[in-house]
């Protein structure tokens, strides 16, 4: 037992003051004379021993009555602090992540986890709470009920180590406090896990919310399967984590319109097919039933109107080949002859071969230049008599490694760098083994720090990037090279076409950064804005000649299609999803986090921070028996003769 006011204790020593009042009472007793006391005698000792026994009982009760006023003045208490007055600090991180719409017995798990902390913090208690994507910094539950009531879920979540750190920085400086943090999450398993360090300041609690199931059916990706002259092929993943599902509805909306509806029957994943027309806008959505997560139920994505991409072949050779590749479906393919180039027309294009010329001319390289720091893109095919001095000067422009001389050996090209981004998506698997295309002569280079993307089988570069500039290291003409005839030059060359204008993905993942190019032109103050509704903002982006270029990362904050317009005019539309990754519904083992307190549910957390805290005051039980003790002393005077 502990004292508010232990200075109090010391009136006790004032008791001496009644014990000496009843030891030694300085009343004189006066004798009567009286004829006969024979009679008296027995009734006198009788009295004397009553009245002894009286005054005893009275000197106790007002000691212990006196007693207990003193003690209750003093405000004892039983704490488990060393302190009547020690301060506690609550922090409560709760995650807000689309993980935390599984089901459990009281609605979802944050739903759950709300109204636990709102039923247990006392509403007037000083406390901090933060989410994913919210704070709520030394405030009460009473100010921020309505706020955690409305509370949604979140597309970022924090990691686990970061919340963490987070939590801590929200405390005080004060070192006399006890500190408590609480991380409320499913903790569902990410890349990294959690590593509690230990900390004599802070006690860290972990409550993981349990769902009461772990199935879930995800809406996984889009893409186009199959195009042709009238149709494309739409074909949509689907994963499965739980039990087999014989029919499940998966339906195709084109705005608000059902455009078709089929069933699949899914173990862990699987795919389906749609069909609609080639070259129409197509604002689409996919959408699946399932009772678990919502987030993922449904795939935005949209087709626009193919924008041609601007490509312009300066020859000194044959350009046939090129024209077979960048079709008018597609691409705005212009041939020039070196000698009639016209340099005004290189700023409308998005790329611009160099095909086999013999020598580069300065004003040729500056305009270059130019262009690519613009944002366009270019592609050099040398010739088998290039003036190397010239050509080297523009490989240093672009941190290209200098030709160095020509070599007649006939080499085979045998590497292919599978996860560059040009051949990414070409390949369902890595060979090894193929026809490998040959040349008869090369320039010798180093490869230097730029990206190979096809390597001779000495490791020397064929095709190499860097920046927007990729270059051959051989012809391409037929008595120099078979790379005409091989099954790479499509791919290759094709995606180098698109990749020079960023014509639009099926849809873009929100949280991450994803660049997009617009084919525009704006005029001097004007800015691209994304609009969603009545809401707009305005994206990070470079403007080039004949483009520009959006950056995307914490917006739209939705999944959706949002439409990039001018002004009011409306160029095009992009479509946004959530990432799944919060749609894989395995958790860690929250037992196996030393440096921790593991509870089961929120209440119980709360719970044991009160009770480190609770101050057990006992000064109305004391005034209590003070009343009590007042009364018999009062019985006693009264009733004890």
């Amino acid at each position: 037992m502990q004292f508010k006011h232990p200075e109090l204790l010391y009136a006790l020593f004032l008791l001496i003051i009644p014990i000496i009042v009843h030891l030694f009472q300085l009343r004189k007793f006066k004798s009567v004379p009286f004829t006969n006391v024979q009679f008296l005698k027995e009734l006198t000792i009788q009295t004397r021993k009553s009245s002894q026994l009286k005054k005893w009982l009275t000197l106790i009760t007002r000691l212990l009555l006196l007693a207990c006023v003193i003690i209750a003045f003093a405000q004892p208490y039983i704490s488990n602090s060393d302190s009547f007055s020690t301060k506690s600090e609550t922090v409560i991180y709760l995650d807000n992540s689309f993980s935390m719409q599984s089901p459990s017995i009281n609605g979802s798990l944050l739903n759950t986890a709300i109204q636990d902390i709102i039923e247990n913090v006392d509403e007037n208690e000083q406390i901090s709470i933060f989410t994913n994507d919210a704070n709520f910094n030394n405030t009460s539950i009473k100010a921020i009920k309505n706020d955690l009531i409305q509370l949604k879920h979140s597309p970022n979540q924090l990691a686990y180590d970061a919340a963490v750190l987070k939590g801590k920085q929200v405390f005080s400086n004060d070192e006399s406090s006890i500190k408590n943090l609480v991380l409320v999450s499913d903790f569902q398993q990410k890349s990294e896990a959690l590593t509690a360090t230990n900390d004599s300041l802070i006690n860290l609690k972990l409550v993981q919310l349990k769902p009461s199931n772990q199935s879930n059916i995800t809406v996984d990706s889009v893409y186009v399967s199959k195009t042709t002259v009238e149709n494309l092929e739409l074909t949509v993943r689907i994963n499965n984590q739980g039990a087999p599902i014989e029919t499940l509805p998966v339906s195709l909306y084109n705005d608000d319109k059902l455009i078709a509806k089929t069933a699949v029957n899914i173990t862990d994943k699987a795919t389906t097919n749609f069909t609609i027309p080639a070259n129409a806008v197509f604002n689409g959505r996919i959408v699946i039933e399932d009772r678990n997560l919502q987030y993922d139920n449904t795939l935005f994505f949209n087709i626009d109107r193919r924008e041609k991409i601007n490509v312009l072949a300066i020859n000194e050779t044959d350009d046939t080949f090129l024209k077979k590749i960048y079709t008018s479906d597609e691409f705005e393919y212009t041939s020039s002859d070196f000698s009639a180039l016209n340099y005004n027309t290189l700023e409308q294009q998005n790329l611009i071969v160099l095909n086999e010329l013999n020598d580069i001319p300065n004003s040729l390289a500056t305009t270059l230049k130019s262009f690519t720091d613009k944002g366009g893109s270019i592609l050099i095919i040398p010739s088998n008599d290039a003036v190397l001095n010239n050509y080297n000067q523009l490989f240093t422009i672009y941190g290209l490694p200098s030709f160095n001389t020509s070599n007649t050996v006939e080499k085979k090209i045998t590497t292919i760098n599978f996860s560059h981004p040009l051949l990414s998506n070409v390949f369902d698997k890595r060979i090894t083994n193929f026809q490998y295309p040959k040349v008869n002569s090369f320039y010798t280079n180093a490869s230097g720090s730029v990206s190979s993307i096809l390597s001779f089988e000495d490791g020397v570069s064929f095709l190499a990037q860097s920046g927007n500039a990729y270059r051959f290291s051989a012809a391409l003409n037929t008595e120099n090279s078979n790379f005409k005839n091989s099954p790479l030059i499509v791919p290759v060359l094709y995606n180098i076409g698109k990749q020079s204008l960023k014509t639009g993905d099926l849809f873009y993942t929100i949280g991450k950064e994803n660049t997009i190019d617009i084919a525009t032109q704006l005029q001097q103050d004007d800015i691209l804005t994304l609009v969603n509704g009545e809401n707009s903002v305005i994206p990070l982006q470079q403007t080039y000649n004949n483009k520009v270029e959006l950056i995307t990362n914490t917006y739209p904050n939705i999944a959706g299609i949002i439409a990039v317009q001018n002004k009011d005019t409306f160029l095009k539309n992009l479509s946004f999803n959530f990432d799944r990754n919060e749609s894989n519904l395995n958790y860690f083992d929250t037992q196996n986090i030393s440096n921790t307190t593991i509870d089961n549910s929120v209440a119980s957390a709360i719970s044991d921070i009160k009770s480190a805290t609770n101050v057990n005051e006992l000064w109305k039980w004391f005034v209590i028996f003070a009343v009590i003790f007042l009364i018999i002393e009062m019985l006693i005077l009264k009733f004890l003769k």
